[in-house]
Parts: structure tokens; sequence; C-alpha cells
């Protein structure tokens, strides 16, 4: 199909959402005006369904010349001029149909392009904010959310643009262009609140904290508990100081520093119980240690503060598979698959429950999806190390699984 055909197309797509030509003139028109509106609607429907905008335009100029008030060709012409790229002559028939139905969200997003492209910004962006929450087709949501993205990172409206990307990811969470822009929008959100923070709270805790998190990035860990204590030793009430210390501390892979890991963990529970976290990495510690006892209290209290995390229902069903109870363990894990399917020691315990239960053809699915995965964080890790950038635990490790 040729592209004026396939522009053709989508046109006649896009008026569906438009009423068709249904009005009739004024009862004060002459019979003879009349007759010109009738001929004229007629022949714009008429080239319209035959996929001819280039015929249907003048003969909706004329429909409007005799009807201003006809919605439906105002609304046709704009949207054919539009696609034309001629956007001076479609905005002012898209403002008045708006004008006479202002709900036409579709006209109003094509009227907020066509400001943006002739230069007039501060009516483009709210004609483009009104219409977005209301689009529900994906290729005009999309164009609009781009449209938006471009206006307020014109203007360093950074977390505007930000919650646009997000709203964009949820049709395309895997678009390589939209995640770039995320991760451009918020690298500059991150460059934006350091430099602020280090002009206004320089020797704060949350400025060290700040620091602290850069330094993990930048692989230096030790630098980064540095900051971590000096951020404690000037507000020893903030929980996540004590928690991400304590993620530190237990990488350290030292006794000393695990035994630290721990207090530093319990540190952030008591000062904020519903800490889930915190009670499912202690959960972790006391499961590696040996203590089945306790790991099954630290993750049966994290489920029941946060029902939906997959690490914590894996890491439970994983002290219930070694206390012999496979039965209460095999739901926790098919919770858990669903809520995060990259979790390779979750697929791996299934697949082991599924092959003990003689459950086969669902065993093999489940080591094929663990092998897959665990080949995936695999290469996360090694990409994540040429960036300099710590692996997520969560998404790489899954050591426990052959556990």
């Amino acid at each position: 199909m040729r592209a004026k055909e396939a522009a053709a197309v989508f046109f006649l797509v896009f008026l569906t959402a438009v009423p068709s030509f249904s009005q009739v003139a004024s009862s004060h028109a002459t019979s003879s005006r009349l007759a010109q509106l009738k001929r004229h609607t007629q022949l714009a429907q008429q080239y319209l369904s035959e996929q001819k905008p280039d015929l249907a335009i003048p003969e909706l100029k004329a429909v409007v010349a005799l009807d201003p008030k006809n919605l439906d060709a105002r609304a046709n012409l704009g949207v054919l001029l539009f696609f034309r790229g001629e956007y001076a002559e479609a905005a002012p028939q898209l403002r008045a149909a708006l004008k006479l139905q202002p709900d036409l969200w579709k006209i109003q997003a094509l009227l907020g392009i066509s400001e943006g492209r002739l230069g007039q910004l501060t009516e483009a962006r709210q004609d483009l904010e009104a219409a977005f929450p209301h689009l529900q087709e994906e290729k005009i949501k999309m164009d609009v959310g781009h449209a938006l993205i471009d206006s307020y990172t014109s203007t360093d409206d950074l977390a505007e643009a930000a919650t646009v990307v997000s709203a964009l990811l949820k049709l395309k969470p895997t678009d390589p262009d939209l995640l770039y822009t995320a991760f451009r929008l918020y690298s500059d959100l991150t460059d934006e609140a350091i430099l602020t923070m280090a002009m206004t709270a320089s020797d704060s805790a949350r400025m060290h904290q700040m620091m602290a998190r850069v330094l993990v990035r930048q692989g230096d860990s030790a630098a980064a508990i540095k900051n971590y204590r000096e951020a404690i030793r000037i507000n020893p009430r903030i929980a996540t100081l004590h928690f991400e210390l304590a993620q530190l501390l237990w990488a350290t892979d030292t006794v000393d520093g695990q035994k630290e890991a721990v207090a530093e963990y319990k540190t952030a529970l008591e000062l904020n119980p519903l800490d889930e976290k915190s009670e499912s990495e202690l959960g972790m510690i006391a499961a590696q240690n040996g203590d089945i006892k306790e790991a099954f209290a630290d993750y049966s209290k994290a489920v029941e503060m946060q029902p939906d995390d997959a690490v914590a229902l894996t890491g439970l069903a994983g002290v219930l598979i070694a206390q012999q109870q496979q039965t209460k363990a095999l739901p926790l894990l098919e919770r858990a698959v669903q809520l995060d399917p990259t979790s390779a020691s979750a697929h791996f315990r299934l697949s082991t429950l599924y092959r003990n239960a003689g459950r086969t053809d669902d065993a093999k699915r489940e080591l094929a999806e663990y092998l897959k995965y665990k080949k995936m964080h695999a290469d996360l890790s090694a990409i994540f190390k040429q960036m300099r950038l710590p692996p997520d635990k969560d998404q790489t490790g899954d050591s426990d699984a052959t556990k």
C-alpha cells in the first residue's frame, strides 16, 4: 500500500471517533443554500469513503463556509489538514470543533500537536495535558506523550516529563527509546537533586546518604560505608540509613562485617517496625546460618507485612521445604513466580517440588525458566560490571536455588 493510501486509511480509522455528518443547516437558510450544503456534504462523505482526502478537503471547507457550527465538518477538516502537515490551517478547525464539543480528546490532542509545531508552546502544553489522560488508543497516546516530554524537557520540568515516561512505559515496557528517555530523565533528576542538596544541605545526613549511594554505584564500598557511618552520626533516627549500611556490611563477606550488618538491620526495624525488607534480610541471614526457626519467624513476619514480596515468599518457601512442609511451600512459590517471573531461585525450587509431586511437564517448564533466567542474570551481572554498577541481589543472585 502506498504511503498516501495508508494515510487515507488512518484518516478513516481516526475519524470513527468523530460524529458522522448528520447536522443540517439552520431553518432560516434558503433552499438553495440547503441544496448546496447537502451536495457538498454528500461529496465529502463519498470522497472520505473512497479514501480521497485531497478531494474531501475542498468539500469540507465548503460545508464549513455554509454552516460554521457544523461540528462534523470542522473536526474532519481539521484532522485531514493535520495529517497533510498543514498545521496553520488545521488548528483553527480543530479549535472550533472543541468549542462545539469540548470532550473530543483526540481532536484536542491533534490541536496540541499542531500548536506545538506552530510554536504556540503554552497553548500546546495546555491542550496536550488536557487530552493525555483520556486517550485510549496506543498510537495517539504515544504521540501525545512524546510531545509532552519534549515540551517539559524544553523548560527543564524534568519531574513532569518523567511522569509521562512512566505512563508510556506501561504501554511499551520494553521500548528501547522510552527506556533510554527514562534513563536520561532520571539521571538528570539525580544530578539536579545532588546539586541542590550540595548547595543547601552539604553536611546533612541525607547528603552523606546520597553520596554513599553514588559511591556504591561507582563500586567504592569502603567510601560508601564511611559516608553511611557519618550520616548515622549526624542523624541516627533515619531507618533507611541503617538498612542501606547493613546491605553493604553484609556484602563485605567478613565475620565482623556481617555481625554488624545484623545489628544494623535490627536497628532499622526498631526505628521502623514495618520495615519488611530488613525483616526479610534477617530471615535470609538466619537461613544461611542454619537457624531455621528464626528464619521461619523472620520470613513469616516479612510476608505478613508485604504479602506480594516475591523474595520473602521464596525465602519462606525455602524454609518450609527445609522443614519438610512442601505442601505449604508450593503455593508460596507459585505466587512468587507470578509476582516476579524472573526469579531464578523460585523457578528452581518450584521445579523441584513439581518433580517430587510427579508433575513432570510442570517440572520441565520451571527448570527451563530457571535456566533461562539464570543465564539472563549472568548476562546482567556482566553488563553491570562493565558499567561499574552493583547488581540487584534480588534479580541476579540465585545461589540459594541449589541449596
